[in-house]
């Protein structure tokens, strides 16, 4: 939980100068730095990713200490999280056996190179924040009266390229802060400020926060994220201007085998298209998606470019993944609003304004031309409407939990937050 003990402190940005003088045939590289608290001057030493292997926590936290002066926030010896205040806010990564173990989250290595893109720079992380809607009439990504095509398409640079402030560090949690000012499709302003704080979890709040009990075999580390957005306008969020809302996206590596699995209220006699959107980017091939009354599996190999989404009517509060080849079973939890109006994210302004999911899932892919941004897969979870008077705020949180170890113990933790068992993620598809 965010701990209330913060300590505040203002952090100071010092950009890096890079002097190169040829001595007898040699460059010499001197560089001065200037960062926060938590990461002092760092050598090309300390900075060099090939002292770990690619796929490690430590290579990636060396490679981004060179572009970046990260907060690592620490639970016991092993547990650590990757924070970034100039990267979106977003934890990039995270482990449960310190720099030599697994990192969880997508690094996206060559977007911290060449020039900034025209829609979006994804820079990865396994935790960010995004302010939608993507698409429909009160979009914030398309300018008003753009047709809503990839070529229009842009991430506001607010919540895509600018620097968060840090107003508040502990050992174990930091909290960050934007003020924004954006326009939607509907040609409103929008003045704004959000903050968002981030704690990793002990083991204790793990239990606590996801029901179950850690057996020995078991590692974890976890996070939780508490977002806040406020209106610092003069005037009132309404259905007639249009407002945004809060948008969680989690990023990781993916495998062949990797299933995400979405658990929803019981849609007996149901038609499946009430309770999921399976055609955010055209219909998701029928040998891509199982569902039944309850749940749905979507292969997250990184191969099929797929997105979808599930009604708030319908939402639980987890969504989750499992990768057995790395025996790793991840799981986000959130609070969905069965009563709330949820923004349409779709690009097209044809459906109603507030007929949006509460929680989604993607499966990167190869576009039409053969390019590919990752390969990676994300779930997510989305707030309701922000209806907000000048000065409300809205509140939505997300934590984020990653398992690994014994098979019989994940399995345990699945059925007991996901309700389906691990054989039934790796049969899905079989």
């Amino acid at each position: 939980m965010i701990r209330k003990r913060l300590q505040v402190y203002s952090l100071n940005y010092c950009m890096k100068l890079f002097f190169k003088t040829l001595i007898i045939g040699q460059f010499m590289m001197f560089a001065s730095s200037c960062n926060n608290s938590t990461d002092k001057t760092q050598t090309a030493e300390a900075n060099d990713s090939s002292k770990y292997a690619q796929g490690t926590f430590g290579y990636d936290l060396n490679f981004l200490q060179q572009h970046d002066s990260v907060i690592v926030l620490k639970s016991g010896d092993n547990a650590q999280v990757i924070v970034s205040p100039k990267y979106q806010a977003k934890v990039f990564t995270s482990t449960v056996d310190g720099e030599n173990g697994f990192s969880f989250g997508w690094v996206n290595y060559k977007a911290f190179s060449g020039p900034e893109d025209a829609h979006m720079n994804a820079y990865g992380g396994e935790n960010r924040l995004w302010l939608g809607p993507e698409g429909g009439r009160f979009s914030l990504f398309f300018n008003p009266g753009d047709s809503m095509v990839f070529d229009h398409w842009k991430t506001p640079a607010a919540f895509d390229t600018e620097v968060w402030k840090v107003t508040a560090q502990t050992d174990n949690s930091v909290t960050m802060q934007k003020d924004m000012q954006l326009t939607n499709y509907h040609n409103t302003p929008l003045q704004l400020s959000v903050t968002r704080a981030v704690a990793i979890l002990n083991n204790d709040e793990i239990q606590s926060g996801t029901g179950i009990t850690l057996e020995t075999g078991v590692k974890a580390v976890a996070y939780e994220t508490i977002n806040t957005l406020t209106n610092t306008g003069k005037d009132a969020w309404t259905e007639a201007t249009g407002m945004p809302c809060i948008w969680i996206l989690d990023m990781m590596k993916n495998t062949p085998s990797t299933v995400i699995v979405v658990p929803y209220k019981n849609a007996k006699g149901v038609k499946f298209e009430d309770v999921a959107t399976t055609n955010y980017f055209g219909e998701i091939p029928a040998d891509r998606l199982k569902h039944d009354d309850d749940k749905l599996f979507f292969k997250a190999d990184g191969k099929s470019r797929g997105k979808l989404g599930i009604k708030p009517k319908y939402a639980k509060p987890a969504i989750g993944s499992y990768d057995p080849e790395n025996k790793v079973l991840t799981i986000a939890m959130f609070e969905p609003d069965a009563s709330a109006k949820y923004l349409n994210q779709e690009w097209n302004t044809i459906k109603p304004p507030f007929s949006g999911d509460a929680v989604n899932a993607y499966n990167d892919g190869p576009l039409a031309d053969g390019s590919q941004m990752g390969p990676f897969y994300e779930i997510e979870s989305v707030s309701p409407a922000a209806f907000l008077q000048p000065d409300q705020s809205l509140v939505h949180k997300q934590s984020v939990y990653h398992f690994t170890g014994d098979e019989k113990a994940l399995d345990a933790i699945s059925q007991k937050v996901l309700g389906v068992s691990l054989n039934e993620i790796q049969t899905a598809f079989k």
